[in-house]
């Protein structure tokens, strides 16, 4: 297996030429990764940490958070609940969500339920809600940098993403052999899909297994350093730049030999604009060449609701 030959950026050493960079970055690969992203490592620490005792909890304990009807925005989403786009076997994996608090009277309530949180994990409210806001941050970071290489002020993103129906998955894929018996042999951890949000932030995950689907149709690894976060461009970018920047197929493969035995944790951050922004094609992206793809325009949740029908969350 091939590795992806993405360059690591540094948000803060490389500021100067960083926009175009990683704008690069997403064109060639639809992903990039970068370090010196702000985010705290020993908060880091402690998140995996809880995240483990989490999905270390008895099956019946971790449902009592399953809220069903949600489209697993919040709480508990069961083994084998998603399924990619097009696909017919259901992921290896099992997820929690936490959303954005949004204050009191907020207009947006009715698309963004509250958090429900574990009361068997101590100081899980506490860690998430502060990593969640790290997050928040240096993905709108990104987002500026992203809006300077196309040409865009570079605050542009910021009302479009202010209290954004951005979603933090701490995901557990459990040994392989425990959810790929007797499942017709198909069944992988997450199969091939590209991401519905603006970007995806990921925290690199102790086993290996993230690979994309290269332009030559070929399939590469993504391994990022320690200390470095992987980013890539969602459908809902895609869509609003036209496809400039491209929302690229990448999936997590099973593992083989020894690391079967192993479980395999890993915690995306999915930046989302807020629930009732307009898309509208960016007219910087569209040109005789790139004629606009989208000229009818809906909104963010209208697109969000759409597509988690198509990955098997809601009905």
């Amino acid at each position: 297996m091939n590795l992806a030959q993405i360059p690591v950026l540094s948000l803060e050493s490389d500021r100067a030429e960083f926009a175009a960079r990683i704008g690069e970055s997403f064109r060639t690969f639809g992903f990039a990764m970068v370090r010196d992203h702000g985010i705290d490592q020993a908060l880091i620490d402690r998140a995996w940490e809880l995240t483990a005792q989490f999905f270390a909890l008895p099956d019946d304990v971790k449902r009592k958070y399953f809220i069903a009807g949600q489209g697993g925005a919040r709480g508990y989403t069961p083994f084998r609940t998603e399924v990619a786009k097009g696909a017919t076997e259901k992921d290896l994996k099992e997820f929690w969500h936490v959303g954005r608090d949004l204050p009191a009277g907020s207009p947006l309530a009715g698309s963004m339920p509250p958090n429900v949180w574990p009361t068997e994990i101590e100081g899980f409210q506490e860690t998430f809600t502060e990593l969640y806001a790290q997050f928040d941050k240096a993905g709108a970071e990104i987002l500026s940098a992203i809006a300077v290489d196309l040409g865009l002020d570079p605050r542009w993103f910021d009302p479009a993403i202010d209290d954004g129906n951005s979603v933090m998955r701490l995901l557990h894929y459990p040994p392989v052999g425990e959810g790929a018996n007797g499942q017709g042999g198909g069944a992988i951890r997450a199969g091939a899909h590209e991401d519905i949000n603006l970007i995806t932030l990921l925290l690199g995950a102790q086993e290996a297994g993230l690979e994309l689907l290269g332009k030559n149709g070929e399939w590469l690894t993504v391994a990022p350093p320690e200390g470095a976060v992987v980013i890539n461009i969602g459908d809902m970018l895609q869509r609003l730049t036209n496809h400039v920047l491209p929302s690229t197929t990448h999936r997590v493969r099973n593992p083989e030999g020894d690391r079967a035995t192993h479980s395999r944790y890993s915690m995306p951050f999915f930046l989302h604009l807020r629930s009732d922004f307009p898309f509208k094609t960016l007219e910087q992206c569209i040109s005789d060449e790139n004629p606009d793809r989208y000229p009818e325009s809906i909104t963010a949740d209208d697109y969000l609701q759409e597509r988690l029908r198509e990955i098997g969350l809601k009905a």
